[in-house]
């Protein structure tokens, strides 16, 4: 059989509409999506039968919709790639939320997996790297938002110097400090050591090459189902409270 062809970035933006609707309700319904992308009826018709042509989501006129597995596969990379783009963006380049937002719509569609991990490792970098953290990163905005930015460059070297001092210090204390999923605090970033037994949380973190070294940022825990949601190499993952104990990490001292 031979391979398709790619999806447009049109009907990439349906499949990302659809998976993010599917998220919150279950399933969508044509009217959902037209509402959400601005289009008529019409247009999300002739997507729809489009993106079932391609076996990416199972569609009957006026039922619900719902994604295939591969359908789910390539969703969940195009939204994937969007979110890599917009931290980047707002993170590292210190560009604004809704910029970064629709910079990365345009981008997400074109960018190859081979620079979508570099960004990814270049923001892990940043965080593990004593040069790097908060303040490297407040020198930056400085430099895009002064004229004469190489004026106080031998104080910023000085109290650069001092910082990674600071930095190797909570470092060497934190490569001591091992602790579970369930003890890290919202907002807070560790580095995956292990994932210790076995189960689907193991099969999972394999499947989205989620290795040792891999950085991990707690979102938020859910007190009603007892879930904890966290962010790692792109992937916003929900996890249940019997994985918890099973993931081990290394805290990252904050920049």
């Amino acid at each position: 059989m031979p391979k398709s062809k790619p999806l447009s970035a049109n009907m990439e933006d349906y499949l990302e509409t659809i998976y993010h609707i599917v998220s919150e309700k279950r399933a969508a319904r044509a009217k959902d999506i037209a509402v959400r992308m601005a289009v008529n009826s019409a247009s999300v018709t002739g997507a729809l039968r489009l993106l079932a042509e391609k076996g990416h989501i199972n569609y009957a006129p006026y039922d619900v919709i719902t994604l295939t597995p591969e359908g789910e596969t390539l969703a969940r990379d195009i939204v994937r790639r969007h979110e890599i783009l917009k931290d980047f963006f707002t993170k590292v380049l210190d560009v604004d939320d809704a910029e970064a937002e629709e910079s990365a719509c345009k981008m997400e569609h074109a960018i190859s997996p081979t620079i979508i991990d570099r960004l990814v490792r270049f923001v892990e970098f940043i965080q593990i790297c004593p040069r790097g953290g908060e303040e490297w990163m407040g020198g930056f905005r400085q430099f895009c938002e002064k004229a004469d930015a190489f004026s106080g460059c031998e104080n910023a070297i000085s109290k650069c110097l001092d910082d990674l001092k600071k930095r190797q210090k909570q470092f060497q204390a934190a490569k001591r400090e091992i602790i579970t999923l369930e003890s890290l605090e919202s907002g807070q970033v560790a580095r995956l050591i292990r994932v210790k037994g076995k189960g689907s949380i193991v099969e999972k973190l394999k499947e989205l090459d989620i290795t040792p070294g891999s950085i991990i940022e707690l979102e938020n825990v859910s007190g009603i189902d007892e879930r904890v949601s966290i962010k790692v190499r792109g992937y916003h993952l929900s996890l249940r409270k019997d994985d918890f104990s099973k993931i081990e990490l290394e805290v990252i001292p904050p920049g």
